[in-house]
């Protein structure tokens, strides 16, 4: 049974707040629970219990962490079907998206303790002194990565699992040695519930302090609000719109005490299709593209909503192809009647405007079902295109424009007209490459991930991955939500100066009692 209840410093509070449920974006039909909404006494309560965990948990043995992350994982694998079929229910995404994000989301809280047991991600350095170091002798100075304090993190609509309860942001924040907070994205409470659960029980039996985790309901936007704004918040994570990110950007900078709020706000992953592989294979590119505009109702941060290309008979096959395999495309429930809703109304806003002309739009309704999404292709100039910024906004569903320009020029005219983005892709012969390194290092400088010859959805999770650009992509280019590099987000460095082995951090000891490594006096060494 799920319960609807805020859980508190890994324990439940009394039935309280206003209560809200949830539908099934399919049907439309009531899902069982309700669902409590938290208030300002619950807030102050749970920031007091994470800023009480913090003086113990940031403290925490390394093994004994991965131990409660690899726990974590262990429980949410231990749900099974109930966490499966209830996120399926609440999302309308198909069983096989919802058992491979279950796959991701434990696989990177493993990854997580993998990396926090083995220690060497402190970035720990040592510059012993130099006594007789003439004119001025040298302190004995030794610097590390320590976890920054309670972090609230906001659960994503378009990830039930692996962007939410359990997802990057709390298992990265999580094995820096910060308690965590989460926002439950009011769109899946009860897969949030259930997640909520298994973490306070992992906590628990790995002998946590209470206050590492707390789970809070809002069906909008004052519990969010109200944490972002607290004092004792030391960082935040939020994944979703570009409206919602500024607004709690601009929350954290009303506060008396600034602090970082690493948003990860969307993008449009501009495509560049080069001329030889136009001519040589369009089909292709159409096979691989129609899949990557249309996957998961296009409902993601990497969805390749902008296609570039110059004019050339290989680019008027690939039109033709394109929308023919759109028209094929069946359609697909959309997380919630908002974005939905707010999905069609962009759409049809943006086919309205000058020189766009409509491509192709799915025929494939399923009429049973509610919420359905409308796969569109459309196609407009270079020219309209850096004339009309609307163009260039991004709509959060299958959609996606082709800009077609006369040159290279102009299209490089067309990069340098656009915002940061999370990606950017090249499809291109081996061979004519070379023609275009000014292209190349535009949407290098424009984007965090640089793509060849592959589509921009799918993030792997691994240590390479980064998944962040400039603004508005997200908050602060220097950082990836995805992949172990997320840890870095919620840990600052703090230099002991001249103090006595015994009351340094392990990691910092001469004699390296946790062999990890380090730089010491200017050499990586495990000694």
């Amino acid at each position: 049974m799920i319960n609807g209840n805020n859980i508190i410093a890994c324990n439940y509070t009394e039935i309280e707040g206003q209560a809200f449920t949830v539908a099934d974006p399919s049907t439309g039909e009531k899902l069982s629970g309700e669902f409590y909404e938290a208030d300002t006494l619950i807030i102050d309560k749970t920031l007091n219990a994470a800023t009480a965990a913090f003086k113990v948990y940031k403290n925490t043995m390394p093994a004994t962490k991965a131990k409660f992350l690899r726990a974590i994982a262990n429980e949410i694998a231990a749900l099974g079907d109930v966490l499966i079929n209830r996120a399926v229910a609440e999302s309308g995404l198909p069983v096989g998206r919802i058992i491979g994000e279950m796959g991701r989301t434990t696989g990177q809280l493993r990854m997580f303790a993998d990396m926090v047991e083995e220690g060497s991600w402190v970035d720990a350095v040592i510059d012993t002194a130099q006594l007789d170091r003439v004119p001025i002798p040298r302190s004995d100075i030794r610097r590390m990565l320590t976890a920054i304090g309670p972090v609230v993190v906001f659960g994503a609509s378009n990830f039930p699992l692996a962007f939410s309860v359990a997802g990057g942001d709390t298992a990265s924040a999580l094995a820096a040695g910060c308690p965590v907070i989460v926002k439950v994205h009011p769109a899946h409470p009860g897969t949030s519930a259930l997640v909520g659960a298994a973490i306070s029980k992992a906590a628990k039996e790995t002998g946590m302090p209470d206050g590492v985790f707390s789970l809070l309901f809002d069906s909008g936007y004052t519990v969010g609000a109200a944490l972002v704004k607290h004092e004792q918040t030391k960082a935040v994570a939020f994944t979703g719109s570009y409206k919602g990110g500024m607004a709690l950007i601009k929350l954290a900078q009303e506060r008396k005490s600034l602090i970082p709020v690493f948003t990860e706000m969307g993008s449009i992953n501009p495509v560049v299709l080069l001329p030889g592989i136009l001519d040589a294979q369009p089909e292709v590119l159409v096979a691989k593209y129609a899949g990557s505009i249309t996957l998961g109702a296009g409902q993601f941060c990497t969805n390749p909503g902008l296609i570039l290309a110059i004019r050339s008979a290989g680019l008027d096959r690939f039109i033709t192809a394109l929308g023919g395999a759109i028209e094929l495309v069946p359609s697909a429930t959309m997380l919630t009647p908002g974005i939905w809703k707010n999905y069609g109304t962009l759409a049809e806003e943006t086919l309205a405007e000058n020189g766009i002309e409509l491509i192709a739009k799915s025929k494939l309704i399923n009429t049973e079902k509610v919420n359905q999404s409308v796969a569109t292709v459309a196609t407009v100039s270079a020219k309209n295109f850096i004339a009309n910024k609307k163009f260039s906004e991004e709509i959060f569903g299958p959609w996606s424009l082709l800009v077609v320009a006369d040159d290279i020029a102009e299209l490089e005219q067309v990069i340098a007209s656009l915002d940061g983005q999370l990606t950017t892709t090249v499809m291109a012969q081996k061979e004519e490459l070379p023609q275009y390194t000014s292209v190349l290092n535009a949407l290098t400088e424009i984007s965090g991930r640089v793509i060849l010859n592959g589509v921009p959805t799918g993030v792997e999770v691994c240590a390479a991955m980064q998944h962040g650009g400039p603004f508005p992509s997200t908050s602060d280019s220097r950082f990836t939500s995805v992949g172990t590099g997320a840890i870095y987000r919620f840990v600052r460095p703090v230099a002991w100066q001249d103090w006595d082995d015994s009351l340094l951090p392990p990691e910092l000891q001469s004699n390296n009692p946790l062999n990890i490594w380090r730089q010491v006096n200017n050499n990586w060494t495990k000694e």
